[in-house]
């Protein structure tokens, strides 16, 4: 059976990814050159993502949507288990976003390009200059009404355990006075953890929780209080062997 899974994945599945997001890419590209970068950045990933798990057998469910507002901005953290928790967000969120992103995954032929024009975030943190100009993209989204969705982690995980969390979501939040939403994603790591180069199928479950809202008298959030919360909540809804 295995075998026979490799060769469809070989000549039907990894085919239809490519055509799929070249497809995806230059949807995006073409909407967002005719001013309708808002829809272009999120409808046709959505669907996308969609398909990448179809294709792959992967089954995602998403549980806590009543937790989040359409209407508001949030700054959404989750954990890094692998390739798939990108589709898992994007399809099943249910919330405009924008991802913030390394600067190098710009490079990525046609993709990086259409990541470009449909305004994600590229992370520079070369010069003070250009993390002043990283701060400024996310301020001018975060003020039109989108989201930010971040890894904190900065990586994927090894072992399918949560690693420590890096400052730069956090200070966002504070900045921009918004609230953060945990996400926990469970399952992406058996599906295709970073050292594997296939899928495999399985189940997703992607836990949205409760938002942690800035204080309420206008005051800076705790960084390490608000890290540490973030942290526990992510790890609340995983298997033992994930945390």
């Amino acid at each position: 059976m295995l075998f026979l899974y490799r060769v469809y994945q070989i000549c039907v599945m990894l085919p239809l990814m490519l055509a799929a997001t070249v497809i995806t890419a230059l949807t995006a590209i073409a909407g967002a050159s005719l001013g309708a970068g808002r829809w272009a950045g999120y409808y046709p990933e959505r669907i996308w993502s969609r398909i990448m798990c179809w294709l792959a057998f992967v089954r995602v469910r998403a549980v806590g949507r009543d937790n989040i507002d359409p209407r508001q901005s949030y700054i959404f953290v989750a954990n890094h288990q692998g390739a798939y928790d990108i589709f898992t967000i994007y399809g099943w969120l249910g919330h405009q976003f924008r991802w913030m992103m390394k600067k190098e995954l710009r490079r990525i032929p046609l993709v990086g390009y259409a990541c470009e024009r449909i305004q994600q975030i590229y992370v520079d943190r070369s010069t003070p200059s250009a993390l002043r100009h990283t701060m400024e993209r996310a301020e001018r989204l975060l003020g039109s009404g989108l989201s930010v969705v971040v890894f904190p982690e900065g990586a994927r995980t090894w072992d399918g355990k949560v690693r420590a969390f890096k400052r730069g979501a956090f200070m966002l939040a504070e900045e921009f006075h918004l609230p953060v939403v945990p996400l926990t994603i469970d399952g992406a790591f058996d599906v295709l953890p970073r050292f594997k180069r296939f899928p495999m199928p399985g189940t997703i479950t992607l836990t949205i929780h409760p938002a942690i809202n800035p204080p309420a008298d206008g005051s800076h959030y705790n960084l390490p209080e608000l890290m540490a919360r973030c942290k526990s909540t992510i790890e609340s809804a995983l298997p033992s062997s994930g945390q």
